[in-house]
């Protein structure tokens, strides 16, 4: 018997088998002749799923990798078991989100269903409650047992291929950028007159700043997504902290023909944060502003009180995201500048949820533009 058939979905649908029906199917699957052998051979994580996209029945590698005992595993859903960050956002769970239509997960499983005996294949990136972010090669293939759909679902965990390429194509994309820039600024210091070397030589001191900040972001980034990043908490001026990524942005390579402003009403107040990681989630938020504007249109930073009490920073610019943008914007390796990009809104929130404790956001309306914030948890302020 179906149940939460009629809640309400976004997208696949939401009904699922009472947990009875559940340990019947798990049963059965559990006597086919060699399953057990077979599949825990096999280094994937590999699951068999019901018409209703429910788990009855998974190897010892997806056991080992969630940490759940089968008899709670039996009957979630993989989005719920891999613990995806959408999997709550509705009462019918996994597969039923506005998110969940970009989902190569339940995309592949959707198409397995409606393909019987064809595989099928997708790219699954997942971004967990804890802010991990996981990538897996998916792969499905319906399967028939005594009379019974079923499907067969195959996860290849590639987080680790795709962060390794992830930042080896930002970090030498950036870098190489930025020391083109100085090569071709140190060259025409050979052929300056006295009145042009003192502002070629501060176009040079401007872009090493720039290419050491961005070292010291991929180291940062590194040692976050290995849990081994430093934070220092220190008492912070709010508008300190905006004129400093200002004075870095103003003259990047990525403000060229833009203008970048600090909004009139910011607030000056003192706050416990740290400042080179406060300062890394601001920049990241003004450069993909910054990116995704049109010249002569002009990026607003700023910092405000909430109705909490509490500080929010923000970053505003006129374009519009897209809906597909909007769904997978905190996935790692998602970006609207092509493959091997992805890395900026993803780290905002990685540093500025795991490591600062705060909270991450974005509004993305026609005829508003797109705002990202940030808001700390700061208790007590003292004005400036």
């Amino acid at each position: 018997m179906l149940i939460n058939k009629n809640m309400d979905t976004a997208f696949a649908p939401s009904g699922r088998l009472e947990q009875e029906e559940i340990q019947k199917q798990a049963v059965n699957m559990d006597s086919v002749p060699m399953i057990h052998q077979l599949t825990d051979i096999i280094p994937d994580a590999f699951l068999i799923l019901n018409k209703e996209r429910q788990i009855i029945f998974s190897n010892q590698t997806f056991l080992d990798v969630t940490g759940i005992d089968k008899n709670i595993l039996f009957g979630l859903r993989p989005g719920e078991a891999l613990n995806c960050i959408y999997a709550k956002d509705a009462m019918a769970g996994c597969g039923t989100t506005k998110h969940c239509a970009y989902c190569g997960a339940v995309n592949a499983i959707l198409k397995s269903q409606k393909n019987p005996g064809k595989v099928q294949t997708e790219e699954c990136r997942l971004l967990t409650c804890n802010n991990t972010s996981l990538t897996f090669d998916i792969t499905t293939h319906s399967l028939d047992v005594q009379g019974e759909e079923y499907t067969v679902f195959i996860a290849k965990d590639i987080s680790q291929e795709k962060r390794r390429s992830a930042l080896e194509k930002i970090f030498f994309h950036d870098i190489l950028n930025t020391a083109g820039g100085i090569q071709g600024v140190v060259n025409l210091l050979h052929s300056a007159n006295k009145g042009e070397l003192n502002e070629l030589i501060d176009m040079v001191q401007s872009s090493s700043k720039t290419l050491i900040e961005e070292i010291k972001s991929q180291k940062d980034m590194i040692a976050a997504e290995n849990g081994e990043l430093a934070v220092q908490f220190v008492t912070v001026n709010t508008l300190e902290i905006l004129d400093s990524v200002k004075d870095i942005y103003i003259n990047h390579n990525v403000c060229l023909e833009k203008f970048l402003v600090i909004a009139n009403n910011s607030i000056s107040v003192y706050i416990q944060s740290d400042p080179r990681i406060l300062s890394r989630i601001l920049g990241n938020m003004v450069k993909n502003a910054l990116e995704a504007s049109n010249d002569a249109e002009t990026v607003t930073i700023g910092a405000n009180l909430v109705d909490d009490g509490n500080v929010r920073f923000f970053v505003h610019n006129k374009s519009v995201m897209t809906e597909s943008a909007q769904m997978q914007v905190f996935q790692r390796s998602f970006s609207t500048k092509g493959s091997g990009r992805g890395l900026g809104t993803y780290s905002i929130k990685l540093l500025g949820e795991n490591f600062l404790k705060g909270k991450v956001s974005f509004i993305s309306e026609e005829g508003k533009g797109t705002t990202f914030y940030f808001a700390l948890q700061v208790g007590s302020l003292d004005a400036d």
